[in-house]
């Protein structure tokens, strides 16, 4: 599944569909349409990308998109319901519409080059008006049944919005145009359906999500979880650590929270809960863990490929650059998991129920050695859009020779359908959020925008950046992670790089803060889930999961206002600011738990309430790659945030050395 999340209701509803859906098996017709479909884009894609010409044939770029929306689109209509819950029984209209959805993208592709020479986005003839007309309804539908009622309400204001955008007030008024003059422009640019979003798609999300599935299914996910539990898993707190490392990288594979944690949450709560963690905290931390996966080098869902696509960098690039502030945000949870279990005195887990090292590395050791070849094909070669077909070639023929994972023809089969389902879900999504960002293009609002903000925030680089946070935050309660970011970067992101920061902190700044709401009530649709696995009460445990996962609402802080967290520095800066961040996240995470890892408690008194506090503004002072605060620069700053943590140290010592006199009284 991609990041979807349930965003149909945003609540219960939506986590019953999401677990409906996960257990949907398609037979007949539906699964066979979804086998070759899925097929047949992939061996487009091959052609495509690998630029083979099989046949002596070369889709242009725009033919290309139109293939891949008709193959896929038309499977949202096979694949999702119109109402009600999820089903693999397909209605006689979903069918029609199926068929109405190959029909119209065969016309777009059979007149694309006649589009490209006579300019049809801004002077369609009336039947490539009516045939985009019929798309657009199309594609309507598909994003409401993949996205929910609030994207495709969205979605639909704005696909609508450039037909009375002079009617608006400052600072959204723009150029009006007629309806039939409009929604061509969206199925014919590359600015709008067909732009960047599908682009990203095309090139480089669908060979990822391929990567990812045949990994799952070939048994990574079962590896990566066992090599987990054999390093962390005797440690105090084993099974929480266990959790953070393997919902983590499959939430990397996957790309969604949700499903994340319908599927690795059915095992790592249970573990949690029979080793002594509290229900609430087994569902918060699988919450968190499932939520910072998205955010995790080498996959991170199909939003950082949007990202690449947008600031058109490579894909590397962006990996790159999110790994120190996905290493921080991991840490913070660790730090906190490590001090919660010390507090409770929670042990790891028995010998007996956690494999050997070795072993496990014998076994599986396939697994790395295919992530080392997908790596080195994207740093050293930089085929960020062939590296996983590659891959994915290596873990079929391999795992051929090992019986135990060993992939059957009707696996294989289950694997296409898996992928064509996903994929069908996103492309719906990404053809719907494609209309916002035409809309923007069309009425000419882009630019103008961005001074206004600019302007509201009276030119204050904190104001402005708090309203990011708060319009991100808003906005990721009811969009996919994906429709948020582009959302986003057409209205705000501009706005943050006039201001003077870095423009690859600032996309991921958005991205991070779109992030926050799956941990964060009202919404905490990632929590909600999680809390209904583990039988704890859901807003508890959304609050449990944003002090677990506090450690995100302030790393995007640091990393925008010092690009040197996300590597854009000299080597030397990016190790000491590093060093750095990761001593006030230590001091944060102490601080929010009350136990300062390997030092000692900090009791619930109120001086200790008191230090605590202390502890964390001295993480903060620390931590924050910035200089200028009160006249000091960033190496003073950082120097004066250690003197103020002695305190609280000091205190955390004394507790711990007095519990380890009564222990050995005792």
């Amino acid at each position: 599944m991609t990041e979807k999340t349930g965003t149909q209701d945003r609540g219960g509803s939506a986590l019953e569909a999401e677990r409906q859906a996960e257990r949907l098996t398609f037979s007949g017709a539906a699964r066979w349409m979804i086998i070759l479909f899925t097929l047949a884009a992939i061996s487009i894609a091959i052609n495509q990308l690998f630029n083979l010409r099989i046949g002596g044939y070369s889709f242009l770029e725009g033919m290309y998109l139109y293939v891949l929306a008709g193959l896929f689109l038309s499977l949202t209509f096979v694949t999702f319901r119109a109402w009600g819950p999820p089903s693999p029984k397909v209605p006689w209209y979903d069918w029609i519409l199926a068929a109405a959805t190959v029909a119209i993208s065969a016309f777009f592709v059979a007149t694309a080059g006649e589009s490209l020479d006579s300019g049809w986005e801004y002077a369609a003839p009336d039947r490539a008006i009516w045939a985009s007309i019929v798309y657009y309804l199309l594609i309507l539908e598909g994003t409401r049944r993949a996205g929910g009622l609030v994207l495709f309400g969205i979605v639909l204001l704005f696909s609508l919005y450039p037909t009375f955008a002079e009617h608006v007030p400052d600072p959204l008024n723009g150029f009006t145009q007629p309806f039939t003059d409009v929604i061509p422009y969206f199925m014919i640019s590359s600015e709008a359906s067909f732009g960047i979003p599908m682009r990203a798609f095309g090139n480089l999300v669908i060979g990822f999500i391929l990567f990812g599935a045949v990994l799952q299914f070939t048994g990574g996910g079962k590896f990566f979880n066992n090599l987990a539990m054999a390093l962390v898993g005797g440690y105090r707190g084993g099974a929480a650590k266990v959790s953070i490392f393997a919902s983590g990288f499959m939430g990397s594979m996957s790309g969604s929270v949700i499903s994340n944690v319908l599927t690795t949450g059915s095992v790592s709560i249970p573990a949690m809960k029979k080793t002594g963690f509290s229900a609430r905290y087994a569902a918060a931390t699988e919450a968190c863990a499932s939520t910072g996966g998205v955010l995790m080098p080498p996959i991170m869902g199909a939003t950082a490929f949007v990202i690449a696509s947008w600031l058109s960098r490579p894909y590397v690039e962006i990996m790159l650059a999110a790994a120190i502030p996905s290493l921080l945000y991991f840490f913070g949870l660790f730090v906190q998991i490590d001090a919660y279990s010390a507090r409770r005195g929670l042990k790891g887990l028995a010998r007996a129920d956690r494999p050997a090292v070795v072993q496990t590395l014998k076994e599986g050791w396939l697994y790395i050695a295919v992530f080392a070849l997908l790596i080195y094909l994207m740093v050293a070669f930089r085929w960020e859009t062939t590296a996983p077909f590659y891959a994915v070639a290596l873990l079929l023929v391999v795992n051929q020779f090992r019986k135990g994972d060993r992939v059957s023809w009707d696996g294989f089969l289950n694997i296409i359908v898996s992928v064509g389902r996903t994929l069908s879900e996103l492309v719906a999504v990404l053809l719907g959020i494609g209309m916002i960002v035409g809309a923007f293009q069309a009425t000419g609002l882009t630019g103008p925008l961005a001074n206004e903000l600019v302007h509201m925030a009276g030119n204050s680089m904190p104001m402005l950046l708090i309203m990011g946070a708060v319009t991100s935050f808003i906005f990721g309660m009811g969009m996919t992670v994906t429709a948020c970011y582009i959302f986003l970067a057409v209205v705000l992101a501009p706005a943050l790089v006039q201001a003077g920061l870095n423009e690859l902190a600032v996309h991921l700044f958005i991205l991070y803060w779109g992030m926050v709401s799956f941990i964060t009530p009202p919404v905490a649709l990632g929590a909600f889930a999680a809390a209904s696995m583990a039988g704890a009460n859901a807003f508890k445990t959304g609050f449990e999961a944003m002090k677990l996962g506090g450690v995100i609402y302030v790393v995007p802080f640091f990393f925008v206002l010092n690009p040197a967290l996300i590597g854009q520095g000299a080597p030397t800066e990016v190790a000491f600011v590093l060093l750095c961040a990761l001593v006030g996240v230590w001091f944060i995470s102490s601080a929010l738990q009350g136990y300062v890892s390997f030092v000692g408690p900090l009791h619930s008194s109120m001086i200790s309430l008191l230090m605590r506090f202390v502890l964390f503004f001295a993480g903060l002072m620390v931590a924050a790659p910035v200089g200028g605060v009160a006249g000091l620069n960033h190496t003073v700053l950082t120097l004066s945030g250690l003197v103020v943590a002695i305190l609280p140290f000091l205190l955390a010592w004394r507790a711990g050395r007095a519990a380890d006199l009564e222990r050995s009284i005792a």
